[in-house]
């Protein structure tokens, strides 16, 4: 199994969100969902790409605590370890 990085589930969370609607360049790690225009519809779906790519269970209650991109990128990498 190879390791993923950091910046590698960065890009893949930056890409996933730009799908959902915001401008690419609008996404960054102090970017909130709600500045984005990100529902929880959208972040659903953002949690099962993540478990489907790397295997990491983003559970509601997790989903709930995440505030900003910064803080959905390093709750994933650091399960993803």
């Amino acid at each position: 199994m190879s390791t993923t990085t950091p910046a590698q589930i960065e890009s893949r969370v930056v890409e996933a969100l730009a799908s959902f609607g915001p401008d690419p360049s609008q996404i960054t790690r102090d970017a909130t969902f709600e500045s984005l225009d990100v529902d929880s519809l959208d972040l659903v779906e953002l949690a099962q790409i993540v478990e489907d790519e790397y295997g990491v269970v983003l559970k509601g209650e997790d989903m709930k605590e995440l505030k900003t991109v910064g803080d959905a990128i390093d709750l994933i990498a650091a399960r993803a370890s």
